[in-house]
């Protein structure tokens, strides 16, 4: 390989650091000691992600409208509601004994990386030129105050299912999400469903929304600065929520074929340029990690550590609460606690403003969490209690602590400490160990179930949190593999409360069935399952329409689907058909069928997969006298429909129809809206045909606008266990951030072509792929 060298003098480190780069853009990061090597770790972030990093940080901490004026204000005031205001000591205390240490060296050395962009100006990526702002220096509180990125739920569900309550049933909510346990929810003693507004979530939603530029909003005037606190859509949310998840698998090493345990990983999330993850393989003396987590952190999340390997999805546990107040007659800052009212704590906060003055908004919390929306006419007040504003509920920190663990001794009792997210672990090691830890911060709720808002007069308060070991566990698996992906997987019987919202099963259904009837394991079988575009929806829909009678568009509709394997490849014809009929006309029909209140039908979408399912195939009164026939005609009717929408799309002749040619990967950088065309180019990648849904293994949730996939694997990770060497990853659409560098979108075609890099940790390996070394010297 051809091998470049730069030394880079910098401040504050102790000895040389050594940054090696491969091929694939990933980072490879030697250093002396620990101290040194997580300075680099946040230097070596900077070096690939600054715009990203800085604008993280400015988002979560609310000083967006220091930059970019007053179209910000609004989202700045929502994010500083949800910042960490705790006692920074058990905060630090509860991810590691050195967790203030490390995060301490990791943002000085984003403060270095920071110094000398603002020295050497052509270093700073090109955003910061186009927006002219600056990079921000970081205090390493920052690291851990920022909640709103991370994923709890379900206080937005909470004042959905009141909604669609006031005016409808509990069988016509289960369209909107299914729940598990089976449950009906109790509305709690003193709430009135129809005190509860659709606007409590406008705050909710803007504290996590994605920073969205536009011209309209950098040239909003102060007067108009809270116009833009509704800039989120509701849809928008709820969709992308719901296409939040992760796959995961570990296979001992009796069902592999090699002898070695295997361990899977492929965390979905919302598509983004740059990658909302970061590849890096971190050594020191006595610690040795490669894997990936997000580059506003230090450590890894999901990887190994030269004896153990380790990933999570997403454990659908309830952290949230939506509460509700009635206040004081004449006094809007006092609610009523027990026997009496209370005051609210008003935080005055100040903000800088671009091109105005500073501005001082009062911020107001309860005693659970802070104020989201006032009803002043009826005397209402909603605020929300959430984990995030517990000690140690920072996304991901706590892995500061498992990511060092090399027995599973040692990794359940690093679990016992974890809070946010909460998540699948699983675990593999060279001793032959797999094992399943499901962990996180689990309210423990003594008379409610948590699916409704509650009043906040003291009837209804946590008891504290479920003991993480009283969570299921599960250590070598008679069946030889455990496997998770959202779903609820908690065994029949168990005993506590933890959630009854959760993905549906079609691609934990699918990663099982293709394990259960392919041991032994291998390599390249787990790429191909994280790759696998079977739909098992589609396969119970058509199994419906098999015996069904048909004429016109209808009757080419089922001929179509007639043999058909239900994988959703970006070739296939049947899963264009399948794809435009379930999201534009199927689902739509249903829903005008099934809920007769115009103003709550919105709310049902995206709807719920296995809801939506199991009314189609054991259909009720809903669907008329004869529900059978009534099902029918819904089916046939929209089918046609479907058909003549194909052809109007992809032309009259099906045997041209590609899924692909509508289901597309394109990942649109934020400052895309201000560009040129040419900028564009620059800055955005794809469009990349693209098969697969949502419901299959491979997640490739779309938006029905246009079919453009959101969510998704961006990472995707196998190791083998023990020859780490022969473990692979890929990362979209790149490592790097800057427009400028070739590892900017260099791993997006090999991502969507299912591909993969090899993901190398042994010295050799490294330093024969190595492309650049950079060296780091103490000034």
């Amino acid at each position: 390989m051809n091998k470049s060298t730069k030394t880079e003098t910098i401040s504050g480190l102790r000895a040389p650091v050594d940054i090696l780069v491969d091929q694939w853009g990933i980072a490879h990061i030697r250093a002396q000691s620990m101290p040194d090597l997580f300075f680099a770790q946040g230097y070596n972030a900077a070096r690939d992600r600054l715009w990203q990093m800085d604008l993280w940080r400015k988002r979560g901490l609310g000083l967006l409208a220091a930059d970019f004026g007053p179209g910000y204000l609004a989202q700045d005031r929502a994010s500083r509601l949800f910042l960490y205001r705790g006692d920074m000591d058990a905060e630090w205390r509860a991810y590691a004994p050195d967790a203030k240490d490390i995060c301490t060296a990791f943002v000085a050395g984003i403060n270095a990386y920071v110094d000398l962009t603002l020295r050497e100006r052509g270093r700073l990526p090109p955003e910061f030129v186009q927006m002219d702002t600056l990079p921000a220096h970081w205090r390493p509180e920052d690291v851990v105050r920022i909640r709103s990125h991370a994923m709890t739920r379900n206080a937005l569900s909470e004042v959905l299912r009141a909604r669609i309550l006031s005016g409808a049933d509990q069988a016509t909510d289960d369209l909107r999400v299914n729940l598990e346990p089976a449950i009906t929810p109790t509305i709690p003693e003193g709430l009135d469903l129809s005190d509860v507004s659709l606007d409590i979530l406008s705050v909710l939603k803007l504290a996590t929304a994605r920073v969205t530029f536009s011209p309209e909003r950098l040239a909003a005037p102060l007067d108009d600065a809270w116009k833009w606190s509704t800039v989120t859509d509701l849809g928008d949310v709820v969709a992308e929520a719901s296409m939040q998840g992760s796959n995961n698998w570990v296979v001992d090493a009796a069902h592999t074929t090699t002898g070695r345990p295997i361990m899977a990983s492929d965390p979905h999330r919302t598509h983004a340029i740059p990658s909302l993850r970061y590849l890096v393989h971190l050594s020191a003396p006595g610690f040795d990690a490669i894997g990936t987590g997000e580059p506003v952190a230090p450590g890894i999340s999901m990887g190994h550590n030269g004896h153990a390997a380790f990933s999570l999805t997403i454990f659908y546990a309830d952290q949230e609460d939506l509460y509700v107040y009635e206040t004081e007659p004449g006094n809007p800052d006092r609610y009523r606690y027990q026997d009496s009212f209370e005051d609210m704590r008003v935080v005055e906060e100040t903000f800088g403003v671009k091109g105005y003055p500073d501005q001082t908004i009062p911020l107001r919390f309860t005693r659970h969490g802070p104020l989201l929306f006032e009803d002043r006419e009826k005397r209402r007040a909603f605020a929300v209690r959430s984990v995030w504003f517990e000690p140690g509920s920072a996304a991901y920190l706590r892995s500061l602590s498992t990511m060092r663990a090399g027995t599973i001794e040692a990794f359940r009792d690093a679990m016992r400490g974890w809070g946010v997210p909460s998540a699948n672990h699983v675990y593999a090691d060279d001793n032959g160990t797999i094992a399943w830890v499901p962990a996180g911060w689990t309210p423990i709720r003594p008379n409610w179930d948590g699916l409704l808002p509650v009043p906040g007069d003291g009837r209804y308060e946590w008891a504290g949190f479920l003991d993480n070991e009283k969570l299921p566990r599960v250590v070598n698996p008679e069946k030889g593999y455990f496997a998770t992906a959202n779903a609820m997987n908690l065994p029949e019987g168990y005993p506590y409360s933890v959630g009854y919202e959760w993905v549906e099963g079609s691609r934990s259904w699918r990663v099982h069935e293709v394990l259960d009837a392919t041991l032994p394991h291998s390599i390249d079988a787990a790429c191909a399952l994280q790759t696998d575009v079977v739909s098992i929806p589609a396969r119970r829909l058509t199994a419906i329409l098999h015996d069904l009678k048909a004429e016109g568009n209808a009757a080419r509709a089922l001929a179509l689907f007639h043999g058909w394997d239900h994988e959703l490849t970006a070739e296939s014809a049947a899963a264009a058909l399948f794809e435009l009929w379930w999201t534009k006309h199927l689902k739509p029909g249903l829903f005008t069928r099934l809920v007769s209140d115009d103003e709550l039908r919105p709310l049902f979408s995206p709807g719920d997969v296995e809801s939506i399912l199991r009314v189609l195939e054991t259909p009720d009164r809903r669907f008329g006298a004869d529900p059978v026939d009534g099902r029918n005609a819904l089916l046939l009717e929209t089918l046609s429909a479907a058909w003549a929408d194909c052809e109007a799309r992809l032309g009259d002749d099906p045997a041209t129809w590609k899924w692909g040619s509508l289901h597309h990967a394109f990942f649109e950088h934020p400052l895309s809206p201000l560009s040129s065309g040419e900028q564009r180019g620059t800055l955005n990648i794809g469009p990349y045909p693209h098969g697969g849904n949502v419901s299959t293994p491979m997640h490739t949730g779309y938006r029905g606008t246009d079919f453009r996939t959101i969510a998704g694997a961006s990472v995707r990770m196998v190791v083998d266990v023990g020859a780490w060497d022969n473990s692979r990853w890929v990362n979209a659409p790149g490592q790097s951030g800057d427009p400028r560098s070739p590892h900017y979108s260099d791993l997006s075609s090999v991502w969507a072509a299912g591909d993969y890099v090899p993901m190398l940790y042994s010295r050799d390996a490294v330093d024969k792929a190595m492309t650049a070394h950079i060296r780091l010297v103490p000034a």
